[in-house]
């Protein structure tokens, strides 16, 4: 049966629509019972429990457990590649069809379970009621696009005809590879690196983030109930340090998809690059660092437009997307009318447990973020005019107040470094191309966005704007599988453009077959 044509999953509307709001209601009740449960870590189908244990808090409820996990070794960690080693001499001879199929079932049940999942990722993870939405949509996007996308992949490929020779390239995987997924997109980045992994016919050692296994252990609940083969998907909880150097250095490891931090992208990077006892191949490094958003705002923008953006991109999800704006960039002819609807829309802003749905903000991932962003709103307060915020926000979680601060230096700690928080840098520019210097001041190249009713202008950042995905009158997060492939430059990471038509290319390899013809 013919698949249709792929197109997003429409979001829900928790404001307007009365039943997507009593199904997120009853979600999160049913799901509440099932808070502080004990999990194990799974290597080739088996479930094994082990004496260390890794806990996933609650970050609007710190003293809330959402759940338990066997917690993985060294030792465990070698045997979960082996097996998945293992079982790649099968999974990468089973049918395409086959491979898509697993996609498009999991997919389903993601769309059956939807709330039931994004529930989930309110308690652990501390998003806001739309925002988990937009999580899960995206997550059910990845599968289909990609089973999708690996249908176009399969197959022969025609080459230019050579006389006498019958010619043709095909694409096959690689081999064992590594998902890293990171915290602030559990189910969405770690379905896109596990369902492109596993739809190009490669096995996977999942490790999850250790802020987020339990939405990561459901979403490999789900693969098996669609029938993935023990051991193509391995499950191993655990700290990065406890297992990750293992993982990636391992000889047997082919290639690495990794989303967090530069530090740590830059370690797996190092560590992969480096040639194992035994190792008979180039490792591969599919990597996403982070960023240091900047949206420009020039003089003749539609300031509301502009200021509702910035405060979309600043401060949803508090901040904690690698695609967030950290840095307004204001021409100084609109720069102090502005700061004064800024301030205005910012201090609208409630923040509180991630569950209410009146709540605007939730928490911060954690009580270690939570520490290091106030203290950079401390450096920030010796580097510019604090206008609004600048400490805790009532509530026993890991609460924040939305916090801007102007008047500061392109070249200033805060408008340097990724605070991955609710912190917003305003800084003047004297004029456009100014503006455009400042925005490709940093080590990242991520995402960006310019607000100008100028042709002229939109046209010089297209060229000029130095990020992977560039956003013209609109906010700079917010990529749509399909529409908006996603991936950046420099110290953003290799540019993958995850969610687009070359994605899948990556956890493959090109293999082309030369026959001459006898007559």
């Amino acid at each position: 049966m013919a698949v249709p044509e792929f197109k997003n999953e429409p979001l829900s509307d928790f404001k307007n629509n009365p039943a997507h709001r009593r199904r997120m209601e009853y979600a999160l009740d049913e799901i509440r019972e099932e808070l502080g449960r004990e999990h194990p870590l799974v290597i080739g189908g088996e479930r094994i429990k082990t004496p260390a244990k890794l806990h996933s808090y609650n970050p609007s409820h710190p003293d809330q457990v959402v759940g338990v996990f066997s917690q993985a070794d060294a030792a465990l960690a070698e045997r979960a590649v082996l097996r998945a080693d293992e079982a790649f001499k099968t999974w990468s001879r089973t049918p395409v069809q086959k491979r898509v199929d697993l996609l498009l079932k999991t997919s389903k049940l993601l769309v059956e379970r939807r709330y039931y999942y994004e529930a989930r990722l309110v308690y652990e993870v501390g998003k806001t009621w739309p925002e988990a939405d937009a999580d899960v949509a995206e997550a059910i996007d990845f599968l289909e696009f990609y089973a999708r996308a690996a249908t176009r992949l399969s197959g022969l490929h025609p080459l230019t005809p050579v006389q006498g020779e019958k010619n043709h390239l095909r694409y096959i995987p690689l081999g064992v590879g590594i998902v890293i997924p990171p915290w602030n997109f559990p189910l969405a980045i770690l379905v896109g690196m596990t369902a492109a992994a596993v739809v190009t016919g490669n096995t996977v050692v999942l490790k999850p983030s250790s802020d987020a296994p339990a939405i990561a252990f459901k979403f490999f609940e789900a693969l098996e109930e669609a029938g993935m083969p023990p051991g193509v998907v391995n499950f191993l909880p655990a700290p990065g340090g406890t297992v990750g150097d293992v993982l990636v250095g391992h000889p047997r490891t082919r290639f690495v998809a990794f989303t967090g931090s530069k530090d740590v992208g830059l370690h797996v990077n190092e560590l992969a690059a480096k040639t194992a006892p035994g190792q008979v191949w180039v490792k591969r490094v599919i990597a996403e660092m982070g960023g240091k958003d900047s949206i420009i705002v020039d003089a003749d923008a539609e300031l509301d437009d502009a200021v509702e953006d910035v405060v979309v991109s600043a401060f949803g999800y508090q901040g904690q997307k690698c695609s967030a704006c950290s840095r307004a960039i204001v021409v100084d002819a609109i720069y102090d009318v502005f700061l004064q609807k800024l301030q205005k829309r910012v201090e609208q802003i409630t923040v509180g447990p991630a569950d209410r749905a009146e709540f605007y903000m939730g928490p911060v991932i954690n009580a270690k973020a939570k520490k290091s962003i106030l203290e950079y709103i401390e450096v920030g307060k010796s580097q510019g005019r604090l206008v609004t915020g600048g400490g805790e926000a009532p509530g026993a979680g890991h609460f924040i107040q939305p916090t801007v601060i102007a008047d500061v230096s392109p070249t200033a700690r805060i408008a340097q470094e990724e605070i991955f928080g609710p912190v917003l840098a305003v800084i003047r520019a004297p004029n456009f191309d100014a503006a455009l210097t400042i925005a490709n001041n940093t080590a990242y190249g991520l995402t960006g966005a310019v607000f100008t009713q100028d042709r002229r202008k939109m046209e010089k950042a297209a060229e000029e704007f130095f990020v992977g995905n560039l956003y013209l009158n609109r906010k700079c997060t917010g990529a749509l599988v399909g529409a908006h492939p996603f991936g950046g430059f420099n110290m953003s990471g290799t540019d993958s453009k995850a969610g687009g038509q070359d994605y899948l290319l990556l956890f493959t390899q090109a293999k082309t077959i030369a026959e001459k013809m006898i007559f």
